[in-house]
């Protein structure tokens, strides 16, 4: 039998390693498309590099809005599947960058899309589609049939790109499926992510390396679930036996509050929450010190309350649930970055912490 070829893009993103690592396991000669930068920025897939003569692991450079190069990329390879994971894919930062994050999460997976409609064989495709096209919700929970009404650019260059593969599956007969992934973290997750950013400000708060996290929104609600669980209904998805769009959720949903106090579970720091609105502030129990406030600058434009997913499709059809708990994910979070952050602390190299940037 010919071993797979997968072809990931946004491989250097936590999904792409995941994905990576799960793929090889599963005997695939995966290819990984990166944008040529003055600085690598391959830490999370460095460990799969193999310099041995059975390696089955590769990066190659691209921009996906390049199309002319990607077809030269994609005529190359001669991908079984390519996984668009790439993506501007920070919500805020959307609202910074609104013609960047258009151009790259909408007209990236077109040129994909054009690239495989021109080959003269059949290529799976996969779109990473994203809970927050459902924005300011129309039902509770979310489903696949869901009506869309995304409250960002973030959200509505995926909503493009979600009906670009709708149409391309159904007007050239391509194998196009969607994920719609709702929120999914991990220890890989960037560290300008709200999740990311907890666990690390904890972590240097109990190793006495900053006094205050600083937070926007606490009560927004998310579903959030593991993205090395993910991956494998990503790659379930386009094992099915036809294309289609699935939803991949807990099914549970959880406030920015609730990921604050469960992260501080880990330190054994017990919260208490002291006034209201931008003056509400979280005090260290055992300290008595103020330990979290409420900064403006985080607040988005139009803000997104709710979002819980209804994955009883991908449950039923694929065979695919859930196996971490909101607990043991801020956990493994927590313990991943107090880890790290006392690795680098011995060593006397940098940390990375999350800038605060403004006009």
């Amino acid at each position: 039998m010919l071993q797979k070829k997968a072809l990931i893009t946004g491989i250097t993103g936590q999904d792409g390693s995941y994905l990576a690592e799960f793929l090889i396991e599963k005997g695939y000669e995966v290819y990984g498309v990166i944008r040529r930068g003055s600085l690598p920025n391959t830490e999370r897939v460095d460990h799969l590099f193999d310099d041995s003569e059975g390696a089955r692991f590769f990066l190659t450079y691209t921009d996906l809005t390049d199309g002319g190069n990607l077809n030269r990329v994609i005529g190359k390879i001669k991908p079984d599947e390519i996984y668009n994971l790439a993506a501007q894919s920070h919500v805020g930062i959307s609202f910074d960058v609104p013609k960047y994050t258009l151009e790259t999460n909408t007209i990236g997976p077109l040129n994909i899309l054009e690239a495989i409609r021109n080959l003269d064989y059949p290529v799976k495709f996969y779109q990473a589609s994203s809970s927050e096209m459902f924005g300011k919700v129309l039902e509770i929970p979310q489903k696949e049939t869901t009506p869309f009404n995304p409250q960002s650019p973030y959200g509505l260059s995926k909503v493009g790109a979600f009906f670009l593969t709708k149409m391309y599956r159904d007007g050239y007969d391509i194998f196009a499926s969607n994920g719609i992934l709702f929120n999914h973290e991990s220890p890989r997750r960037g560290v300008n992510f709200v999740t990311r950013k907890i666990t690390m400000a904890l972590s240097r708060i109990k190793l006495g390396l900053q006094d205050v996290l600083r937070l926007g929104n606490l009560e927004a609600s998310r579903d959030w679930g593991y993205s090395k669980d993910y991956v494998e209904g990503i790659w379930k998805i386009l094992q099915h036996d036809k294309p289609d769009d699935f939803v991949i959720a807990t099914g549970e949903t959880h406030t920015v509050r609730e990921f604050v106090e469960e992260s501080a579970k880990f330190f054994e720091i017990e919260i208490e929450w002291q006034g209201s609105g931008l003056d509400e502030i979280g005090v260290d129990k055992n300290t008595g010190k103020v330990i979290i406030r409420i900064d403006p600058a985080y607040f988005r434009p139009c803000e997104v309350d709710l979002l819980i997913g209804n994955s009883n499709k991908i449950n039923t059809e694929l065979n695919w649930k859930p196996r971490t708990s909101f607990k043991e994910l801020a956990h493994i979070m927590a313990e991943s970055d107090f880890e790290y952050i006392k690795k680098i602390v011995s060593t006397g190299g940098p940390i990375v912490t999350q800038k605060k940037f403004s006009i």
